[in-house]
C-alpha cells in the first residue's frame, strides 16, 4: 500500500540484508522506519508494539528467528530464540505458528545452512501473507457489492474495530482488505472507525491508512457503534482476529464482543476476516482457553496526542491514586458471527464448516 504516494510493506529486507519495519508507535504523527539489528530487537518490536496485528507479529517473529540464526545457528539457540520470541506476546496465534514453521523447516538442516534458509522462509511467509490478505479482500468484496446493489448505489457504511488493515499485516490487511477492494472497484463506501481505546489503533492507524488511500471514513468513540446501528447508519461490521478457535470463537481487540452484541441485536451482519494461520485448530473454547494478554495499565491511565504547538506529548487521564486494568482482548462467541472471511472463501463459524474448509489442518 502507499504512504505519501510511495509503496510500502510493513516489514521488508533490503538489498544489503537489513530487516526494516515501520514503527507504528509514532503513527500518525510521524512516519519512521526502524532497523531490526538482531533477534532481541525483533522481540522488542513485537513486545513494545512497534509492530502489531497477528499476521505482522508472525512475520516479524519469522524474521526475528532468522536474525537469531545469523547470530548463532546452533540447536541450543534455536530453542532459546523460539522461547524468547514466543514470550513477547501470548495472544496472537500467528506468532507460535510462524515459530513452529521455522523450527520444523530448519531443525533437520546443518547449522551452516540455517541462516540462509531462515531468511528465505521468512520472506516466503511474508509473501504468503500478502496473498492471503488479497484473497480475503476478493472473497469479502461481494458482500459489499450486494449491499451497494440493495442500496441502489448509495454509500455502504462499514464499521470496523481496532486496526486490521495493511499496517496489521504485511500488506492489504485482513478486515480492511475487502474495503480496499471495494473502494478500488469504484463502490461508494464509508467506514466508521472505532477509536479503539486504550491504544487508539483505530484513531491512529486505521484512520491514517484509510486517509492515505483516499477511503472516506469517520472516527467515532468506541461506545458509539450500537447507537449508529440503532439508527440505520451501519450496514455491515467487518473486523479482524488475533486467534479464532476452530469452533468459531473469535479473540480480537477488546471491545469487539460488544460490537458483535449490538450488531446481533440490530440484525446487522458481523463478519470476521480470519486467515488460516490465525485459526487455532488445537483450541475449542475461546472464552476459557485463549490466553488474554493484560497489558501495562499506563496505556489506560495515559494517552498521547499532538498539542497545538505541534509537539507530541503524553498526558494523564485518571486521578492520582486510581488504579487501571488493561485487558487487551476479548472473545466473541461463534453464535454472534455471520461468517468468517478466509483466503478460501466465506465459511460459517463452526467446527464442521471450518474443518471442511481446511481439512489438512484438522488433527486426527
Amino acid at each position: 500500500m502507499k504512504i505519501n504516494g510511495t509503496d510500502y510493506r510493513t516489514i521488508w529486507r533490503t538489498a544489503d540484508g537489513r530487516v526494516e519495519i515501520i514503527d507504528q508507535t509514532v503513527l500518525p504523527f510521524e512516519f519512521r522506519t526502524v532497523h531490526l539489528g538482531g533477534m532481541i530487537a525483533a522481540r522488542d518490536a513485537i513486545r513494545d508494539m512497534l509492530v502489531r496485528g497477528a499476521p505482522l507479529v508472525g512475520a516479524t517473529a519469522a524474521y526475528g528467528f532468522a536474525l537469531a540464526m545469523a547470530e548463532d545457528p546452533t540447536d541450543q539457540n534455536m530453542s532459546s530464540a523460539s522461547k524468547i520470541l514466543f514470550d513477547a506476546r501470548p495472544t496472537a496465534v500467528n506468532l507460535g505458528w510462524a515459530l513452529e514453521r521455522m523450527n520444523t523447516a530448519l531443525a533437520p538442516m546443518q547449522p551452516a545452512a540455517r541462516a540462509g534458509a531462515a531468511f528465505a522462509l521468512a520472506a516466503q511467509i511474508c509473501d504468503e501473507d500478502v496473498g492471503l490478505c488479497s484473497s480475503m479482500g476478493d472473497h469479502g468484496l461481494p458482500l459489499i457489492k450486494a449491499l451497494s446493489a440493495q442500496k441502489s448505489g448509495a454509500p455502504v457504511n462499514i464499521l470496523t474495530h481496532c486496526n486490521a488493515g495493511w499496517l496489521a499485516t504485511v500488506d492489504w490487511g485482513t478486515a480492511i482488505a475487502p474495503i480496499y477492494k471495494a473502494f478500488n472497484a469504484g463502490l461508494d463506501i464509508h467506514v466508521w472507525v472505532d477509536e479503539t481505546r486504550p491504544r487508539n489503533q483505530g484513531a491512529f492507524l486505521t484512520a491514517y491508512e484509510l486517509g492515505q488511500h483516499g477511503v472516506p471514513h469517520t472516527v467515532i468513540t468506541d461506545n458509539s457503534g450500537g447507537h449508529l446501528m440503532q439508527h440505520g447508519l451501519v450496514d455491515i461490521c467487518i473486523v479482524g482476529t488475533d486467534r479464532t478457535t476452530w469452533t468459531g470463537d473469535v479473540c480480537n481487540k477488546i471491545g469487539t464482543y460488544l460490537k458483535a452484541l449490538a450488531a446481533h441485536d440490530n440484525g446487522i451482519p458481523f463478519y470476521v476476516c480470519a486467515p488460516s494461520p490465525s485459526i487455532d485448530f488445537r483450541m475449542d473454547d475461546g472464552i476459557n482457553e485463549v490466553p488474554i494478554e493484560i497489558r501495562d495499565p499506563r496505556e489506560v491511565s495515559h494517552i498521547s496526542g499532538r498539542l497545538a504547538s505541534g509537539e507530541v506529548a503524553e498526558v494523564r487521564l485518571i486521578p492520582d491514586g486510581s488504579e487501571a486494568r488493561n485487558d487487551a482482548f476479548d472473545v466473541t462467541p461463534s453464535r454472534y458471527i455471520s461468517g468468517l472471511i478466509t483466503e478460501r472463501g466465506i465459511v460459517a463459524a463452526n467446527r464442521d464448516a471450518i474443518g471442511a474448509m481446511f481439512p489438512e489442518r484438522v488433527e486426527n
